[in-house]
């Protein structure tokens, strides 16, 4: 188990890279944290497996008593997660075009500049809404499951959105060891109202920090969003 651990870790390790690879098309996206997708702040890299993230982004994995990488899934010392020094100075030397005015910017500003950048705020303004695909006369229907506030499995506290229900768990509950079932699985389709989770903290943190809507993207038919949906939820397993 342990060589088959190391082989897995030495398949999915993701250092990034020594100098800008490929130009400076595909640089911000090299250099960004695989959780927020944005470029990497104040980074850190976890010492058995190598994945780097920003700080703040792996923050919540190490408040679990037994932490996995969100990437590789390998367990890992929290102690033995470093500040990515490397990076940061990469980060202090590179440039890349702003994907909205085009102007080259340090990686290190990148974020400042984008959230500042009119052009990028018109591109976001601009994006387009989803509707149906055909217009429907069909009346909505009155028992669709309530998938936007969950109650706590622990406490009942009740109207706590995604965010607020990872939220309140991790600071009123993080050392409750019952198994519960996971309020947010349990409403979707592919769902098990029965299944109790043995670690709920650390399910909450590796599965739903971010919500469903996402990572779906509503080009996909339907099905396809369930399979892959299912996938997740028996991952786990």
């Amino acid at each position: 188990m342990a060589m088959f651990r190391s082989l897995v870790a030495s398949a999915h390790q993701r250092q990034p890279p020594a100098g800008p690879a490929g130009g400076d098309s595909g640089l911000e996206a090299q250099y960004s944290c695989p959780i927020c997708l944005e470029v990497y702040h104040r980074p850190v890299a976890i010492g058995s497996c190598g994945h780097t993230f920003c700080g703040e982004c792996l923050q919540p994995c190490l408040q679990v008593p037994s932490p996995l990488c969100p990437l590789c899934r390998l367990p890992f010392d929290p102690k033995k997660v470093d500040k990515a020094t490397h990076v940061e100075k990469q980060l202090s030397s590179y440039k890349a075009p702003c994907r909205g005015c085009n102007k080259k910017v340090t990686l290190a500003k990148m974020r400042v500049h984008v959230t500042s950048c009119l052009k990028v705020q018109e591109q976001m303004a601009n994006c387009p809404k989803f509707v149906p695909v055909v217009p429907t006369s069909q009346p909505i229907p009155s028992n669709i499951p309530n998938r936007s506030t969950f109650a706590c499995p622990y406490c009942g506290a009740r109207n706590l959105d995604q965010q607020e229900l990872v939220k309140h768990c991790v600071e009123s509950h993080r050392s409750d060891p019952n198994r519960v079932v996971c309020p947010i699985c349990s409403a979707m389709p592919w769902g098990d109202p029965s299944y109790k989770s043995a670690n709920f903290l650390q399910h909450l943190l590796h599965r739903h920090k971010f919500s469903y809507d996402t990572f779906v993207d509503y080009n996909i038919d339907e099905e396809a969003a369930f399979q892959a949906a299912l996938a997740l939820s028996l991952s786990e397993n």
